[in-house]
């Protein structure tokens, strides 16, 4: 019976340094969550008023849990790397179906899908018209190379001061052969709709009558329409237009291109003092764009950023919750799979409720990176098996002892 017992402790020291082994192994992979070996007592019979005097038959293996908690984060500076801080997994496809991973180490494939070293593409929850994401479902994180579509001016806002003492010139308004013929001129850059910049220019002409200024609009060193008047208040606010708002007609540009039809915003132009000054010229429209970088916020919202200033979402990270991490089937490549016991997942958005959040060009380590323990423990069940052989062995002097009795 001793035999049996003491097999029994050697084997669960055995599993538990395994296990242990397992732990010390995986100390460098991203995302692993190290295990612990758990025992139970062996009767070999049960029942009323046995217990008092029954030996227990020895010891097995009940479970090798999973310990979910954090590892370190690291930094990598890769716009693909990501780390939750917190609760969660991240939610990954292939053609099994869904699995949870915390090892954020994606890379881009030939088509601009965002997937894991074993292929399986990183879910997100899909970005609607309007802003916000359906949370209702999942797709695919695919990065979109082709270049961002130009946005044709169409409204150039002006905050500028023009002069409350200037007179109106003496010679008739030509601004590309005379000079004086106009009081200010203020440039900036216009795009056409398909992203060709254009020059554009306003003259402003003081009219003889008081407060009164003519707007001349020229795109590319030509007139658009007719001039525009603005009125001032004694005050030096703008009165008229009321809404502050110059209407130019459409001006023909390049070939192929739609013709550009600009409206002035004067609202925020004044009339003090004797000083012309331009503090802002800002206009909407910007030309085409290639994928420059990728921005992952806090909360999982992917924002692809290109060339010419604009940002377009992606998606939002679909972050999985389960109500038993223990009960999670454990896979291949530091990967799980929901089970009966780990309960449906939760699936939410990072950095919400008890979701963690999400830190870009960051990994978190191995939760055994700390080989101390690992090394204690390895200690522990080497110790547990060389008790045990010593049983073996004790028990083996006795029998032998018995046997030489006989004889």
């Amino acid at each position: 019976m001793a035999f049996n017992i003491a097999l029994s402790g050697l084997n669960a020291a055995s599993k538990d340094l395994e296990v242990t082994a397992n732990n010390i192994a995986n100390t460098g992979t991203t995302g692993f969550k190290g295990s612990r070996a758990q025992f139970a007592e062996l009767f070999s019979a049960a029942g009323p008023n046995l217990s008092s005097s029954q030996v227990g038959s020895g010891v097995r293996l009940t479970n090798v849990a999973q310990q979910f908690t954090a590892g370190s984060v690291e930094t990598t500076n890769n716009s693909l790397d990501f780390a939750l801080s917190g609760e969660g997994f991240f939610t990954v496809r292939d053609g099994k179906g869904y699995s949870y991973t915390r090892a954020g180490a994606f890379q881009k494939d030939q088509n601009g899908y965002v997937m894991n070293a074993n292929g399986q593409r990183l879910q997100v929850f899909p970005s609607v018209a309007g802003g916000g994401f359906d949370t209702s479902t999942m797709t695919d994180l695919q990065l979109f190379t082709a270049q961002n579509a130009a946005k044709a001016t169409s409204s150039v806002q002006m905050a500028l001061n023009l002069p409350s003492d200037a007179t109106a010139p003496a010679t008739a308004f030509d601004p590309l052969n005379d000079p004086s013929s106009y009081n200010q001129a203020t440039p900036f850059t216009a795009y056409d709709s398909l992203g060709a910049t254009h020059n554009g220019v306003v003259y402003f002409v003081k009219d003889p009558a008081a407060n009164v200024w003519n707007t001349n609009l020229y795109i590319d060193g030509t007139a658009v329409g007719t001039p525009q008047t603005l009125t001032f208040g004694s005050n030096g606010s703008l009165i008229a237009p009321a809404n502050g708002q110059l209407a130019f007609p459409a001006a023909a540009v390049s070939p192929g291109a739609d013709p550009m039809q600009l409206t002035l915003d004067m609202t925020k132009a004044t009339q003090f003092g004797n000083a012309y000054a331009a503090s802002a010229i800002n206009q909407d429209g910007y030309p085409t764009g290639i994928l420059s970088s990728i921005d992952v916020s806090r909360e999982g919202v992917v924002q692809a950023k290109y060339s010419n200033g604009q940002s377009t979402a992606l998606g939002q990270l679909a972050i999985a919750q389960f109500s038993n991490e223990q009960g999670l089937r454990q896979l291949d490549n530091t990967n799980w799979a929901a089970s009966f016991d780990s309960g449906t997942p939760v699936m939410g958005a990072a950095g919400n409720g008890t979701f963690g959040s999400v830190q870009a060009g960051a990994l978190e380590a191995s939760n055994t990176a700390d080989l101390t323990a690992q090394l204690v423990n390895m200690i522990k069940a080497q110790r547990n098996y060389q008790a045990n052989a010593q049983v073996i062995s004790t028990d083996n002097q006795l029998t032998q002892t018995i046997i030489n009795i006989r004889n």
